[in-house]
């Protein structure tokens, strides 16, 4: 490592290595750091992602691809069952990843860009210049550091510190909190194509479950559940109940849990000399809890604003806040629109939601191609009402 940059990336996660292959395309030199000793690890999330959403960042590498998917189905409370699939039943629709592949290859990208990339490397504070982030102090390998740079993307997840010491609140209310576990789960009978949610008060509260076929007989099953409406203390004792009853007989290769955010978009995520990207933004879609493509847009647009504030000689404040505006303007107007949706579905009843899925089967929910409820769930420029207008 030198002892200056012209972009720090903190967290080698989707976002961070967009982020740093962007910035390093622009010709600047970038450090990006992981606090981790392995980039991908642990995986925290379903590891689904839409083809034609990854399609804008990244050709699809084949090694990536654990189950290419052209359906899914939904199931009500009361047991009651939808598809959604396309006509032709070969369309690719989506893919469930190797999230540990997939992240190393796109931390590979920064650094064939041009990006030096540190593992076991974790910053402890922030430089500070005149109330603007300078720098990062930090931590590699047992030996303390200080780097300078003009800019610092925080890109350090949910937990992130980055944006708290640089003066951002990033506080998350436990309103705001969806507590996932997920099993990767071995020795089951699914359909490699297809992607099952399952709603109810005693499946998940307030969100859903899911299985999220990794093979033939292999699959991410997991649920969300938000902190708020439940007694019980971990969302692991749900997922074994739902495990149980559903995949009796299955092993469990890999057991993981953590925290999804489900919030609107903060006011501010960024400031003089830094911007925040993917989770450490809360950039999380909530109605979906979907976060991958989400944080590689941020980690674009964070890599082209860092780019040109520093060719303008201009870090500051308000010329870091191009980088609200168009996250606000693209990511940001999706976010706001599923956060209002989320909540009025979370705090719909079993019986309430059995009717919800009941009137949209009899209105003919299941002949909406799923390419179509896909793209407009993902689509920023979608409102609510046009798309309840196309089922109903």
């Amino acid at each position: 490592m030198k002892d200056k940059y012209d972009v720090i990336v903190v967290g080698a996660g989707p976002s961070g290595s967009i982020a740093a292959r962007t910035a390093a395309e622009k010709g600047l030199e970038v450090l990006l750091i992981e606090k981790r000793q392995e980039i991908g690890e642990p995986v925290r999330c379903g590891e689904g992602v839409p083809r034609n959403a990854l399609l804008k960042f990244t050709d699809i590498d084949p090694k990536w691809v654990c189950s290419k998917i052209s359906g899914a189905r939904l199931f009500s409370p009361d047991g009651n069952k939808f598809e959604l699939r396309e006509k032709n039943s070969d369309t690719e629709l989506g893919y469930v990843l190797d999230r540990k592949i997939f992240d190393r290859d796109m931390a590979r990208s920064a650094a064939n860009a041009g990006a030096e990339v540190m593992v076991k490397t974790q910053a402890t504070s922030l430089l500070m210049d005149k109330g603007q982030v300078c720098g990062i102090r930090g931590i590699s390998r047992g030996e303390c550091f200080e780097i300078a740079a003009p800019v610092v993307i925080g890109a350090d997840g949910v937990e992130s510190k980055i944006g708290r010491w640089a003066g951002i609140d990033t506080t998350l209310k436990l309103k705001h909190a969806a507590t996932c576990a997920q099993f990767h789960l071995t020795g089951i009978d699914i359909d490699p194509s297809c992607c099952d949610f399952y709603f109810g008060s005693s499946v998940a509260p307030g969100c859903y479950a899911w299985v999220f076929p990794k093979g033939k007989d292999e699959a991410n099953v997991g649920l969300g559940m938000l902190a708020s409406m439940t007694d019980r203390s971990h969302p692991i004792q749900y997922l074994t109940e739902f495990v149980n009853a559903r995949f009796p007989g299955s092993s469990i290769l890999e057991s993981v849990a953590g925290i999804v955010p489900v919030q609107d978009t903060l006011p501010c995520i960024s400031t003089g000399g830094m911007m925040l990207t993917g989770d450490a933004a809360r950039l999380s879609d909530p109605l979906t809890g979907a976060g991958i493509i989400s944080a590689m847009a941020s980690g674009r647009i964070s890599g082209n604003v860092a780019a040109d504030a520093i060719r303008s000689g201009d870090v500051s404040a308000s010329s870091l806040a191009a980088y609200d505006r168009e996250i606000f303007d693209t990511i940001g107007r999706m976010i706001s629109r599923n956060y209002k949706l989320a909540m009025v579905v979370s705090r719909m009843n079993d019986s309430s939601l059995n009717i919800f899925f009941g009137t949209l089967k009899s209105r003919g929910m299941e002949k909406v191609p799923l390419s179509f409820v896909s793209d407009t769930i993902f689509n920023p420029g979608m409102p609510l009402f046009k798309i309840l207008s196309k089922i109903f």
